[in-house]
């Protein structure tokens, strides 16, 4: 499937109407059991005479013991009334993430959410912006709600560009990554990175289907990105934990910097990203060079200052 039906995300639907969690719900389920080969979960597999990819339906239920008809109702994206238990059988028969058995979860049982102002931004506290300019020679910054980049140190800007320069609701990853060429070149695995930023989304998608803003900038992204309509529609879903990511950085070259993400404690759903270098490599000492150039690394910093619309 190379689009997204157009009640979710397609170009048609109204920004304002959020996400169709029942469509969702659907598609998340058949996605995950079309990766499944029967051979996988130790059933026989009949080759050719197979006409679906992966598991049928059938067969799906009676791994995770429950009736083939209560499964297709649920498939279908009528999780009214399933059990948690349920929910954690078929987690278990379809092979899910801790991160893929949330989003289910999310899901088939959402959680009701106070209503808040569209318009209403996300604040951070005085106390993290000082934290941040505090953190001397290692980029980081906090991000909120659908990847938006909220606060960040000078270091942070000398690595990924002036985010000053651009408008507030352009200050966003999937927006950069994916509509900027300039960041095509700054992350070497830049697949991945796009693969990700789409992950991270479905995850708050899921937490929070109905929100007008993440369902404008879904079908923003899905009208300008061939590449974001493709990612989008595998459902994918992933946190974001840490790892090592290779910066193409314009003055000092290729960096390998390892991230780790700290999510915060105060229910605003906000995180702090940092990068650090190994101790003694090369990316340690352009990290230094970098932190030593002050101002003008910042408005040199990655090609990325003031991009263009």
């Amino acid at each position: 499937m190379d689009e997204q039906p157009e009640s979710v995300t397609g170009p048609a639907a109204d920004p304002g109407a959020g996400l169709d969690r029942r469509a969702e719900l659907s598609e998340f389920l058949r996605t995950r059991r079309a990766r499944l080969k029967p051979e996988d979960v130790g059933l026989p597999d009949f080759g050719r005479h197979r006409r679906v990819p992966g598991l049928r339906r059938e067969e799906l239920a009676q791994l995770a013991g429950v009736s083939v008809a209560y499964y297709t109702r649920l498939e279908q994206g009528n999780g009214r009334n399933v059990s948690a238990e349920v929910l954690d059988a078929i987690a278990r028969a379809l092979r899910l993430s801790d991160a893929e058995h949330a989003h289910l979860t999310h899901l088939a049982k959402p959680k009701q959410h106070k209503k808040k102002p569209a318009a209403r931004s996300q604040q951070v506290r005085p106390a993290l912006r000082q934290l941040l300019d505090s953190i001397e020679g290692v980029p980081a910054y906090i991000s909120g709600r659908r990847s938006d980049i909220l606060a960040w140190n000078r270091m942070a800007a000398a690595v990924f560009g002036d985010w000053s320069e651009l408008p507030a609701q352009e200050r966003n990853w999937a927006r950069l990554v994916f509509l900027k060429p300039e960041y095509r070149d700054l992350f070497v695995e830049w697949d991945q990175k796009a693969s990700d930023m789409v992950s991270y989304l479905r995850m708050d998608a899921g937490c929070h289907p109905d929100d007008p803003r993440l369902s404008a900038l879904v079908g923003e992204l899905s009208v300008k990105s061939e590449e974001f309509r493709r990612l989008w529609a595998t459902h994918d879903v992933k946190e974001k934990t840490y790892g090592v990511k290779h910066i193409r950085h314009p003055l000092v070259g290729e960096l390998a910097l390892n991230f780790e993400s700290f999510r915060l404690s105060d229910g605003t759903e906000q995180a702090l990203i940092t990068y650090h270098a190994e101790p003694g490599s090369p990316s340690a000492e352009a990290l230094r060079l970098l932190a030593s150039w002050g101002a003008d690394a910042t408005k040199a910093g990655t090609g990325t200052s003031a991009p263009s619309a």
